[in-house]
């Protein structure tokens, strides 16, 4: 019977004679579209045979794909098509099962013409929104094949450009129709996006040789829509944007694998690119995320090369600076110490020449200029972020970064021996760069908040260090805080100019703040700039730098106590080149000299006191006719011209302390203070942080003044403590430790096995000896006063005084009542 209605066209079911009427006899006619109509009508009117229709459209479809008949089979999709867009009930589920069976045919075929039909079909069904779930459809497989689609290789460019662009389609129908669907699979499996993402990026590759195809500026536009570049990138952002809270951890790791794997690292111009598309399209909550992805990213790669841990670095420069206008969140401090951790590391590697601190066969070896680079790289990106960051939270990093420095201190342990001190120094020097890098620019209005005590404690503890180019970023980073007007630039050469201004200087009067600040901390300030101008590896850099400061300070920080105590600054600074116990070299003397014209030459102008000004303008021209070399105009140049001695420099050539007491204390300046010649308060962090290293002896003199006579003042030599006099001493205190535990042991061991009688007359011994003891002091405690005749000589002819009792005294009359 079924027979039978099979081969009588009247006796079959009406839903197969309407699909087959739709097929004209020539394939190139067309969809007949009047019967597409009943069959659409009869679709709507009898939903429950939807899926019947698509089951015979689908084995239509398989058979003309067979048969190569490939105009029925563009028909039949055109159908289905028209189907999808037309119904909507709820048996639309099972009509989706029969439509993604030809689509995947289609896919599976060999011919680009099919796959790129399948695909714009798929790609029409996505954008449909489904009234019913679905709750077993799976993706699984157009995922897989539209990724392949997009890595096409055909020979011919043209149709490789479009098999690619049908996978990225298809790639973009597949997120759009499960990405929101909770019920599907989930597209955000590591499964699904270790497929989609580097195929996205595989095209992104390419937007340089789609860009060459671009035969003329006329076609400009149509070239554009068919570019798999530009598609991809759109199909990366929609993405992106799409990703929740908990997936961006799965979209970002197959990014970092592809470049990895493509070793796309070290131009990272590539990179850079794939990581702005990132931070731009997901959503700003969401962008700490992509940070801490990148910073786990080079933590394992800590041991890969320097171009490509640098190239990672770049990449989290960049997305740092978009995440911090959005939120960052809690990796601002996590960020911070990842970049100083990799920054000791590359010392470490710059210093041993491998990643695994010794030289081995096999082992990489390092180059240096890399490792130099990679490090320039952190910094560039930890000042970079600083920049971006509000006041607050730019304090707590500054503290950080301060706090990870290695001082030499009896606090602080750092490396010993030679490779120790090498890579103390280098990270002491990139750590203070790194300082310097997020300093600039900071602008706080309370100096107190900018430069808290401990902060500036450790600072100024390693302006006193023997390396000349830490003590120049100290100087630097000092600057950079105070100076919060813009002012720094215009002290970048030292000169005495009759008119300060031309230099159109910024400045505010000292607040309330600013003048607590100095009040707990100028004597600090004071004592490390005049320590560091005593230094005989200064050069010009470290003047200007201690210039700026001074003039600064002036600006910035400047009421009457302040400028008076500078001024005793300088002039102390002045008597140290004309004194030079330091045994400085004529080039520092010249320049110390020269430092101090300059100075007193701006103050003089920014107090205004016309005798003040009249004076310091009087010595600058007395200099400039016969002494020339100890102005900053022909010392800090290229070539300096110095004296060839400078031994019994004339009064008229220097800055009188008396004068300009004088002059200022007419003005209402503090006179008496004035008169005190400066002297600095050394301290124990000043010596600790000298030039001793840790090993080095440290000699103390120490004066014992003896106390035995008080009529003689008499004082006992200085002991000198050396390494050997430390050493035997606690030698002697091993000893003498030794010798006491060995007593308390045989005084229990005597308790424990002596008998009853011997230790009762050892303790009874002991209770006399103390009582006798007791009653001597006693007696010289408590003994009365003697009484007028009470005085007699004792046997050997020693006086001795008799104690008289109390009720045998004879008072004077006075006493009696």
């Amino acid at each position: 019977m079924y027979g039978v209605c099979g081969c009588c066209g009247a006796l079959r079911p009406r839903y197969k004679r309407l699909v087959d009427n739709i097929f004209p006899e020539d394939p190139e006619d067309g969809l007949v579209k009047t019967n597409m109509e009943k069959l659409t009508f009869y679709a709507l009117s009898a939903p429950e045979k939807l899926d019947r229709i698509g089951a015979y459209l689908s084995e239509r479809l398989i058979r003309d794909v067979g048969r190569h008949r490939y105009g029925y089979v563009c028909i039949a999709m055109e159908a289905l098509d028209q189907l999808l867009m037309a119904c909507h009930c709820q048996s639309i589920n099972l009509f989706v099962e029969s439509f993604l069976k030809m689509v995947a045919k289609l896919l599976e075929s060999e011919k680009p013409n099919l796959q790129i039909l399948g695909t714009n079909s798929f790609v029409k069904f996505a954008n449909i929104e489904e009234d019913t779930p679905s709750y077993h459809r799976s993706y699984d497989f157009f995922v897989s094949r539209f990724s392949e689609m997009c890595h096409s290789s055909h020979d011919d460019l043209e149709i490789k450009t479009k098999i690619r662009m049908s996978g990225i389609k298809g790639l973009q129908g597949v997120v759009r129709k499960t990405v929101n669907d909770e019920l599907q699979a989930n597209i955000w499996d590591p499964q699904h996006m270790d497929k989609i993402v580097p195929s996205l990026l595989f095209n992104l590759q390419h937007v340089e040789e789609a860009e060459s195809r671009s035969p003329s500026p006329l076609q400009a536009p149509e070239k554009e829509k068919e570019n798999p570049a530009e598609l991809a990138e759109r199909c990366l952002r929609e993405l992106l944007g799409r990703a929740a809270f908990g997936n961006i951890k799965n979209a970002i790791k197959p990014v970092l694998i592809h470049l990895d794997n493509h070793s796309l690292w070290e131009p990272k111009v590539f990179a850079i690119r794939c990581f702005k598309i990132i931070m731009y399209s997901i959503q700003p909550q969401h962008s700490h995320l992509v940070i801490q992805q990148l910073l786990s990213h080079l933590d394992a790669h800590s041991r890969s090369a320097a171009t490509v841990r640098a190239g990672i670095v770049e990449v989290l420069s960049e997305a740092a600076v978009i995440a911090a206008t959005g939120s960052v969140g809690p990796t601002v401090l996590e960020m911070f110490n990842t970049l100083l951790r990799q920054l000791r590391l590359s010392i470490d590697y710059a210093l041993t020449g491998s990643y695994d601190g010794a030289l081995s066969l096999g082992t990489k070896i390092i180059k240096e200029h890399e490792e130099r680079m990679f490090q320039e790289a952190v910094i560039k990106t930890i000042g970079s972020f600083a920049s971006t960051l509000p006041t607050y939270q730019r304090s707590e990093v500054i503290l950080f970064i301060m706090s990870k420095v290695p001082l030499p201190s009896l606090h602080h342990v750092v490396d010993s021996g030679r490779t120790g001190e090498n890579r103390n120094r280098l990270t002491q020097i990139m750590l203070l760069k790194s300082l310097l890098q997020v300093s600039t620019g900071f602008q706080c209005s309370n100096m107190m908040s900018a430069l808290p005590s401990n902060f500036l404690d450790r600072l100024l503890s390693t302006a006193l260090m023997e390396d000349a180019e830490i003590r120049l970023f100290v100087l630097e980073i000092l600057i950079s805080f105070i100076d919060r007007h813009g002012n720094r630039h215009k002290f970048s050469t030292i000169s005495t100019l009759s008119d300060i201004s031309v230099l159109k200087l910024k400045v505010d009067k000292c607040s309330r703040q600013d003048t607590v600040f100095m009040k707990k901390h100028s004597q600090q300030l004071y004592r490390h700039i005049y320590l560091s101008c005593k230094e005989d590896t200064n050069v010009q850099k470290h003047y200007e730098a201690l210039y700026g400061l001074l003039a600064l300070i002036s600006i910035e920080l400047a009421n009457e106590e302040v400028v008076v105590d500078l001024i005793r600054l300088v002039l102390a600074v002045q008597d140290v080149a004309q004194v030079n116990e330091e045994n400085l070299p004529v080039y520092n003397r010249c320049a110390l000299y020269a430092l101090g014209a300059a100075y007193l030459n701006l103050i003089s102008q920014l107090t205004t006191v016309p005798a003040f000004c009249q004076h310091i303008h009087e010595v600058i021209e007395t200099r400039k006719k016969e002494a020339p070399y100890m102005l900053p105009e022909d010392v800090f140049v290229e070539r300096p011209r110095l004296s060839h001695s400078l031994d019994g420099v004339v009064i008229e050539f220097l800055f009188r302390q008396s004068k300009i007491s004088e002059v200022l204390g007419g003005s209402g300046y503090n006179s008496d203070r004035l008169c005190l010649p400066y002297i600095p308060q050394l301290t124990d962090e000043d010596r600790l942080s000298k030039r001793k290293s840790i090993g080095e002896t440290i000699s103390l003199q120490v004066e014992v003044e003896s106390r035995n006579s008080p009529e003689k003042e008499e004082r006992v030599p200085a002991e000198e403590i050396t390494y050997e006099t430390l050493k035997k001493a606690i030698v002697d205190s091993v000893a003498v430790e030794e010798q006491e535990r060995e007593r308390r042991r045989q005084v229990v061991e005597k308790f424990q096995k002596a008998p009853f009688e011997e230790i009762a007359a050892h303790c009874g011994a002991r209770a006399s000896l103390l009582q006798s003891r007791l009653n001597q002091i006693f007696e010289i405690t408590i003994r009365p006063p003697p009484s007028p005749s009470g005085t007699i000589t004792a046997a050997y002819g020693q006086p001795q005084n008799h104690s008289i009792p109390v009720y045998e005294m004879k008072f004077p009359d006075l006493c009696v009542y």
